[in-house]
């Protein structure tokens, strides 16, 4: 039986930079060839980046990243790279019209190529295109319509673009049809919580399919409002996990695949499922046994094991995810640091935790501003963070600006609550403006669900770190990152008071949240179920929730969709984050959830 071995490149490629990532794939295929693959794979566009939404439809970006693949290829033999076969996603287009989607030939297509010897061996373009949550794909593409098998030393592989194992059919079954021995899939998939139990669950039913072992690799690091985990996988025709990789961290999973002989003598062109032409490409001969790796020179020649990466909590996971997508939004968009409006509450010590982690406590300002409701409590719960983490801290009052601005106009209720919050808006606005550090806003989904902050106060910033965690969720991650701290003998970041006090925007006499919102619990279950579930009012109290309670959850909701609409972007970790996911009319008079 031949061996094959694989190398799934698990890296973080930056939307637009093709130089960039260019030099990322030339780094980790040497890196590959070192460690002896036969085989080199890269996530989904990795040329370009994902997704480049409207980018797609600029023709200077589609030819762009097509001639940096053909210079790619050359590249890479160049280097003396050119013995391995490397698959690499890149905008492509199409060299056919495509009467059934009214598009001309020339339309941008999500591609796949694999380069060997300096030259562009074959090319494909994604089969099944993805059109919800957060994909709009067939506005950007049009799909491909082959199977692309290479052949190579001795073993027939089959590839797959993402999308293209996530739906029934298509080139999953083809690779059966086409007796595959590897069904190669590269991916662009964005985290959400638990998916890597989904993705897992899926690789292994598509390899049940395929009837044959399924490579699956996927990208990391953030992309404006989307995540990427990682969670590169290899399982076998039995569903056995052979390999997988970290979530959230660049990688290089290298494994030995004994794999079925090619035995096929299908050509060109056979008319496969689904419509699918079968395209065969072969790069090399006679099979061959498992090639050695060099190790010390005491323990000789030997073969390669495969690693499979622990599992991490739901709490780590989601950290994780916060942390990588903050990081991704600052350093990519070519910031050092981030400037927050610490209150001493559970949201803004909760952001500022995430910044520490994400970009280091040297690069993180905060500003206490406090005002003539502010308490003492909060005030020292602030300095007590910046003790413990180490990052800038400042404490600018805002009470004089109020005095002023009460002194100039009568001011009361709602609006004199809202002032102080705008003040503080424009106080942080001023210092980034003078500093040059990116405004984080503190805003959780709790809040935003229910129209829970005020335009122009606590929602200015550039980037919400906690934009889509739940209230009750923002404690068992403040609780966890404690834990953690102390699992590894530091000082927990976020004082125990700032966990325990009940939450409160402090702007009048003995303020807290639960004067204005159910308790926390019961609002983020009622809000799962109507804007993850997308549950109407009746089912909800159905399901044996307050009619009260539920109408006016919905209500809030439904009004507070215009606030929603001007909040900036943050990670998205559910299955509907507010922004890509949900797009609701802001003008809409139907009540009835």
């Amino acid at each position: 039986m031949p061996n094959l071995r694989l190398a799934l490149s698990q890296i973080d490629p930056w939307v637009g930079d093709i130089a960039r990532n260019s030099d990322e794939v030339v780094r980790w295929t040497r890196q590959a060839a070192d460690a002896g693959a036969q085989l080199v794979a890269f996530p989904e566009m990795a040329l370009t980046g994902y997704p480049v939404e409207d980018l797609a439809l600029r023709r200077s970006f589609v030819e762009a990243s097509r001639s940096a693949l053909v210079g790619l290829a050359a590249r890479l033999a160049d280097e003396g790279l050119g013995e391995v076969p490397v698959v690499v996603g890149y905008l492509g287009r199409s060299e056919h019209a495509s009467p059934r989607f009214g598009r001309p030939a020339g339309s941008p297509q999500n591609c796949a190529a694999v380069l060997y010897r300096g030259e562009v061996a074959t090319r494909f373009a994604k089969h099944h295109l993805p059109n919800y949550g957060v994909f709009d794909e067939y506005r950007w593409f049009v799909p491909g319509d082959q199977l692309p098998v290479l052949r190579l030393h001795g073993v027939d592989v089959a590839l797959a673009i993402c999308e293209d194992i996530w739906q029934d059919g298509g080139r999953v079954t083809a690779a059966r049809e086409a007796g595959a021995g590897l069904l190669l899939v590269i991916n662009g998939s964005p985290y959400e919580r638990n998916k890597d139990d989904v993705r897992l669950e899926l690789v292994r039913r598509r390899a049940a399919e395929a009837g044959c072992p399924l490579a699956y690799v996927n990208m990391v690091g953030g992309q404006d409002e989307l995540v990427f985990d990682g969670d590169s996988i290899v399982v076998g025709a039995d569903g056995e996990v052979l390999a997988r990789s970290p979530q959230f961290e660049e990688h290089l999973l290298v494994l030995d695949l004994d794999l079925p002989a090619s035995g096929s003598d299908q050509t060109d062109g056979l008319l496969l499922g689904d419509g699918l032409h079968l395209v065969r490409t072969e790069l090399a001969g006679e099979p061959r046994p498992a090639p050695a790796i060099k190790v010390p020179p005491a323990e000789g020649w030997g073969t390669l094991t495969a690693e499979v990466a622990p599992r991490v909590s739901d709490e780590a996971e989601i950290w994780a995810a916060l942390v990588a997508g903050t990081r991704a939004y600052v350093t990519k968009n070519g910031f050092r640091s981030v400037l927050i409006g610490l209150s001493g509450g559970i949201d803004s010590a909760l952001v500022a935790a995430i910044a520490v982690d994400a970009i280091g406590a040297g690069n993180v300002y905060c500003v206490s501003m406090p005002s003539r409701y502010s308490s003492q409590h909060s005030r020292d719960d602030a300095a007590e963070l910046a003790r413990r983490t180490g990052l800038h801290f400042r404490t600018v009052s805002i009470a004089p600006m109020f005095d002023a601005y009460l002194a100039a106009t009568e001011l009361t209720g709602l609006a004199e609550e809202n002032l102080q919050s705008r003040l503080r808006g424009t106080l942080l606005m001023a210092i980034s403006n003078q500093e040059g550090h990116i405004v984080l806003a503190p805003g959780n989904k709790s809040e935003l669900a229910v129209g829970y902050s005020t335009l122009y106060g606590d929602s200015v910033g550039a980037y919400g770190p906690i934009k889509d965690v739940y209230k009750s969720l923002i404690f068992r991650l403040a609780r966890w990152r404690n834990e953690e701290a102390e699992r590894r003998g530091e000082v927990p970041p976020i004082p125990e008071n700032t966990i325990s006090k009940p939450p409160s925007a402090e702007l009048r006499p003995d303020q807290v949240d639960s004067d204005s919102l159910p308790d926390y619990d019961l609002l983020d279950t009622v809000l799962d179920l109507y804007v993850e579930g997308d549950q109407g009012r009746d089912a909800i109290v159905a399901a044996g929730f307050d009619p009260a309670v539920v109408d006016r959850v919905v209500r809030l909701v439904d009004t507070a969709e215009y606030k929603r609409r001007q909040y900036p972007p943050g990670p998205k970790i559910s299955v509907k984050g507010f922004g890509r996911d949900r797009r609701l009319p802001i003008t809409n008079r139907w009540r009835r959830g």
